[in-house]
């Protein structure tokens, strides 16, 4: 079937392209329209002089006749000097061969990007792919091998008695693998210095020390986790873990968007379509996984066969804060307004974050603002606090992450 298809748009752009040719050749040695025209006006000549020696008109009606005639005739032989013969054979020989290299091109183009000679593969045969595929993950081991290497933290700047307590955490925790709040502050630290393999190896300690006790949060968490250092792929453990989560609270937001990814990784979309609707027409927005929903959604859709779905208004364009417009319009104020009309603005976020929490667009205008003030050390300390907040949800961090490096306060 493709092969018919592509034969006949070929033959299809071919007499599209060769049609005007073949009629220009037709049309070629025939006689021009002046050249009928002044052959006419010639013979209106010859008829005047016939006219005036029989009498039939008078010498001053022969005069204007010709005067008139004659602008017709020297009409007629300007639009046939402009007119250029047409070649029977020329045209058609550039057109041909114009043809032949566009339709060679295509088939070259083909045989190098396209695949030949692959076969249809029916809906059936594609979810059994799938599956295929689904079965044949890496396992968590064999993930986090292949995985690209993380860059080690940067840890000149930080404080040595910082560092000291943490160091005497891991050492107390290695003494009691089973102390519940050593393992528990010893993940957030982890997180915090940006040691997530650390932090996954501390979170799974901590679920099998709790056992049966572990709820979905923990879970969860374990999971988010496995996944980062599994360079972002959901490993048949991830999953497990995704499945225990789900068991105890099947409302849970961020496993349903993870359980999505999977389908997503394995060719599943028409599965993963509908979970990651209902996650976006629920909410909430300032959830850390809207952005890749939202940006998502529109391709999912298509590749599930729901080319018309259109998703909800996207709530971010009416975040409260400076926007980007907003700083480059403090740009042209003098140095007190601008820095008055900031401080207003950025207060009030700052307050409504502290309050009611927020979306990490929300935190990373909260950064950049606060940067722009020269406010670097409470930059900072939001950013120290995002991170403690977002840390498990790597695609959350990023923006906010940008704004810090924005901002002066992050590598």
């Amino acid at each position: 079937m493709f092969w018919m298809l592509a034969a006949g748009l070929t033959a299809i752009v071919a007499f599209a392209i060769l049609a005007p040719v073949w009629r220009g050749r037709a049309a070629a040695g025939t006689e021009p329209a002046a050249a009928y025209d002044l052959r006419v006006y010639r013979d209106q000549l010859r008829e005047v002089d016939r006219d005036l020696e029989r009498g039939v008109i008078q010498p001053e009606d022969a005069h204007r006749l010709r005067t008139e005639i004659g602008r017709k005739v020297l009409d007629a032989d300007k639009r046939l000097s402009r007119s250029r013969p047409l070649v029977a054979s020329e045209r058609p020989v550039w057109a041909l061969l114009v043809l032949g290299a566009v339709l060679a091109g295509a088939v070259a183009l083909y045989l190098r990007e396209g695949v030949p000679g692959a076969a249809d593969m029916p809906l059936g045969e594609r979810i059994a792919a799938a599956d295929a595929a689904y079965q044949n993950r890496p396992t968590q081991a064999e993930a986090e091998a292949a995985a690209p290497p993380r860059p080690a933290p940067d840890l000149s700047d930080a404080d040595s008695d910082y560092m000291s307590l943490v160091e005497q955490l891991r050492e107390a925790v290695a003494r009691n693998p089973q102390d519940i709040q050593g393992l528990t502050l010893l993940v957030n630290n982890e997180i915090r210095l940006g040691n997530m393999t650390a932090a996954r190896q501390a979170q799974q300690q901590l679920v099998e020390a709790l056992g049966s006790g572990a709820d979905a949060i923990e879970l969860l968490r374990l999971a988010s986790l496995m996944i980062e250092a599994a360079g972002g792929l959901v490993t048949p453990e991830a999953e497990a873990v995704l499945a225990r989560a789900l068991t105890l609270d099947p409302d849970q937001a961020q496993a349903r968007y993870l359980q999505g990814v999977l389908l997503i990784q394995n060719g599943r979309p028409d599965r993963a379509f509908p979970i990651w609707r209902r996650l976006l027409e629920q909410g909430p927005p300032e959830a850390p996984w809207m952005p890749s929903i939202r940006a998502a959604i529109r391709d999912l859709a298509w590749l599930a066969g729901q080319p018309d779905y259109q998703p909800p208004e996207d709530p971010a364009a009416a975040l409260p804060g400076p926007d980007a417009d907003a700083m480059a319009a403090a740009q042209d104020m003098s140095p007190e307004d601008r820095q008055q009309m900031i401080e207003g603005m950025v207060s009030g976020l700052q307050n409504r974050l502290a309050t009611e929490g927020g979306s990490p667009e929300e935190w990373a205008r909260l950064i950049g603002a606060l940067g722009v003030l020269g406010r670097t050390d409470q930059a900072a300390a939001i950013w120290e606090e995002a991170q403690q907040r977002f840390g498990a949800a790597p695609e959350a961090l990023a923006p906010i992450r940008r704004a810090a490096q924005e901002a002066g306060v992050a590598e």
